[in-house]
């Protein structure tokens, strides 16, 4: 899918960012954590990934919640009210529900009455994909101001005695308003692309209508998320440099020209090698994977609105932000800045406890948080039988394997937790 100049050229309409704002759970999960959950170490998953720690939903949050936080703090950034939003567009893989919308379910928590809702599924690009479409709703006049969520609650989703995933994920919300204007700037050039040859690289396999949850799935423990990371890592790496590259192109610029590059992150590794792929130093890369591990489509959101308010971006600045996620699809929006800065500092102004997610009646839902991450979060020591086996902290032969691997050890694993070699 592309925008291409001419396109934009017979039209005076674009879509500019007005607003953005971001949410992280207050519970911290730190490395040291994860070592007394599953065999691995704080200086193993360092080297391999860059995180130090990610952020945990607390029991009383959801996707839901937290995209509404963050979504309200856009909105208020922007200098508007919610019902003022025509289109409210969330790209999630964990929505609170298969149905309705998570979507729905934060227009109703934000006050809004007007507004068409819908989720975006797309994995990790799903906040780019969200975001694409939302521009060619405003340039071709169909909505004036649309709000733009990923968020993400991926820690309930994930085996904590596979240490090649559990160590990977976090939760956290991010929003962007986009608004019609005359005004240049804008989105510039857009790509996505997807390649279902890697639909299985990156996956969960029960829970929809090919293996609806039942004491079998449950029993395979399908209901968490696996991944192939050898073959993901070179997903990655050759595509989020080409989809930039294209979108760059496509705004009639140069990879020189760009001020800052936001994207997905998923793995230090893999940033360094796109930073090396479009011939760009490290310092033209927004990097906090450190502090949040990937939270998939809250990645690159909660990167842009943090990058904004730490003074990394001005008006007047070229920015390319570039995902890539689960079915092997990948998005890049190249934009030209236009809005103060300093207006970010209205977000502090949202407090999370303004939102509340109406809760189904007569419905009570069980426990949300696993129980060995609950364990472990509330002090208990979760003892773990695995003991490495041909991969392991330091050994040089692993760390040659990870530099392949998106995962932690270039691997993926299988329902139970075992190795399974890409």
């Amino acid at each position: 899918m592309t925008t291409p100049s001419s396109d934009r050229a017979r039209t005076s309409r674009q879509a500019h960012v007005t607003g953005w704002g971001r949410y992280a759970p207050a519970q911290v999960l730190t490395n040291a954590d994860l070592e007394r959950m599953v065999d691995t170490s704080d200086e193993w998953i360092r080297s391999r990934t860059g995180i130090r720690e990610r952020r945990v939903a607390a029991a009383h949050e959801t996707t839901a919640s937290m995209a509404a936080v963050a979504g309200l703090r856009a909105i208020a950034v922007a200098g508007l009210q919610p019902d003022d939003i025509d289109l409210i567009l969330l790209g999630t893989l964990t929505p609170d529900y298969w149905m309705p919308s998570t979507a729905a379910l934060v227009k109703e928590a934000i006050g809004n009455t007007r507004a068409a809702a819908m989720d975006v599924m797309a994995a990790c690009s799903g906040f780019v994909y969200a975001y694409a479409s939302a521009h060619a709703h405003i340039v071709s006049g169909m909505a004036r101001h649309a709000l733009v969520i990923g968020a993400e609650t991926l820690t309930r989703f994930l085996d904590y005695s596979d240490r090649n995933t559990c160590i990977l994920f976090g939760d956290g919300a991010g929003a962007v308003v986009l608004s019609a204007s005359d005004e240049p700037g804008g989105g510039l050039g857009i790509e996505l692309t997807t390649e279902p040859s890697g639909a299985y690289m990156i996956w969960l396999p029960a829970g929809g209508a090919k293996a609806p949850p039942s004491l079998d799935t449950l029993a395979r423990r399908e209901h968490f998320i696996r991944m192939e990371g050898r073959e993901t890592y070179r997903f990655a790496t050759r595509t989020l440099a080409t989809t930039a590259l294209t979108a760059v192109e496509r705004a009639g610029l140069q990879p020189s020209d760009i001020d800052l590059f936001i994207p997905h992150q998923a793995n230090i590794r893999i940033i360094e090698a796109v930073a090396k792929g479009l011939d760009l130093p490290m310092e033209r890369m927004f990097v906090n994977v450190d502090r949040y591990g990937n939270t998939s489509a809250a990645s690159i959101p909660i990167a842009l609105a943090e990058a904004v308010d730490s003074g990394r971006v001005k008006v007047g600045d070229d920015i390319v932000m570039v995902a890539f996620g689960a079915g092997f699809t990948s998005g890049a929006i190249a934009l030209r800045w236009t809005a103060d800065p300093a207006r970010g500092a209205i977000a502090d102004t949202i407090a999370p406890d303004v939102v509340r997610i109406r809760p189904p009646v007569d419905w009570d839902s069980a426990e949300a948080i696993p129980p060995a991450l609950a364990a472990v979060l509330g002090g208990t020591v979760v003892g773990d039988e695995t003991d490495l086996d041909d991969i392991v902290p330091g050994d040089a032969d692993a760390g040659a394997a990870a530099a392949e691997g998106h995962g932690p050890d270039g691997r993926g694993s299988d329902a139970r937790g075992t190795k399974v070699h890409a």
